[in-house]
């Protein structure tokens, strides 16, 4: 798995720089929402040395300095570090993107519809920021969910660069956002929750291309498939619920009692359990 990253000059300036398998150095990643295509940087406006003409830019210099900051040479930001004129890249990514963020040593949450207030009163400040904070559009979009549950170390912070606290400080915020077990916030293993579950948490989420509701849920499940762009959203998630039953068919099943129930329980899609309630008063029907 190969990962290309932007890495902090001396002179304050950046470059992208790709590395692979173990060798791929302490980073830190940011979290967005995308803006329209022409304000983001992108992969070619670094190359091309566009970049600074894009209203975007001002997220990377955000990351670069929050990033030096933290003692990080290097830093991920998916709208520049991946090449989505290569389908195979794009797709090699989007598989990868749950370890990225896992394995990233820090995420920064910025949140562009987010503004922190100049008062000196710290009681004062979080009543003005917290109604935007939970009304944000980051907590709307597909891909930001698993953004949100696999790194370790999350920081979020206001458009202007402030940082409104971590998800252990917001960890109930986040979970009354969500509606996210607090045990997946605090790095439970996602296998512990149900597939309906893990479904419910997407459920308000919206992406910009139908068909990425199922790419963004890769990570989520553990799930690696290929991407087919020509294909619609019912027939993506098809795909991934069918991948979703192979998957958990191949598990090791030498699990403690606990394990096994949550396991079974998490193949039990909604269509499946209706026509067992079904079948169970019918049964009852006929008995009395």
């Amino acid at each position: 798995m190969s990962m290309r990253l932007l890495q902090l000059q001396d002179d304050g300036d950046f470059s992208l720089v790709k590395f692979s398998g173990n060798k791929i150095p302490r980073h830190a990643v940011l979290s967005h929402t995308w803006g329209s295509d022409n304000k983001e940087v992108t992969f070619q406006d670094i190359t091309n040395g566009t970049a600074k003409d894009k209203a975007g830019y001002r997220k990377i210099c955000f990351c670069r300095e929050q990033a030096k900051q933290n003692g990080l040479q290097y830093f991920w930001i998916d709208t520049c570090c991946i090449d989505t004129s290569s389908s195979q890249e794009l797709s090699e990514a989007i598989n990868s993107m749950f370890c990225w963020y896992k394995n990233a040593e820090r995420c920064y949450m910025y949140l562009s519809d987010v503004s922190n207030c100049t008062s000196d009163e710290d009681g004062e400040c979080i009543r003005r920021w917290k109604p935007a904070f939970k009304k944000s559009r980051w907590f709307t979009r597909g891909w930001t969910l698993q953004e949100l549950i696999a790194p370790p170390s999350v920081e979020f912070f206001s458009k202007e660069g402030t940082c409104l606290g971590n998800k252990q400080s917001l960890e109930q915020t986040l979970h009354e956002i969500t509606d996210i077990a607090v045990e997946a916030l605090r790095g439970r293993p996602l296998s512990w929750f149900s597939v309906n579950k893990r479904f419910l948490w997407a459920k308000e989420r919206t992406t910009t291309r139908e068909k990425n509701a199922a790419y963004c849920l890769l990570g989520i499940f553990d799930i690696q498939m290929e991407l087919l762009y020509a294909e619609g959203r019912e027939k993506a998630l098809k795909r991934l619920k069918k991948k979703i039953r192979e998957h958990a068919d191949g598990q090791d099943l030498s699990l403690d009692e606990e394990q096994k129930r949550i396991l079974l329980d998490s193949l039990r899609f909604d269509q499946i359990d209706a026509r067992q309630i079904t079948i169970k008063n019918a049964h009852a029907k006929t008995y009395k």
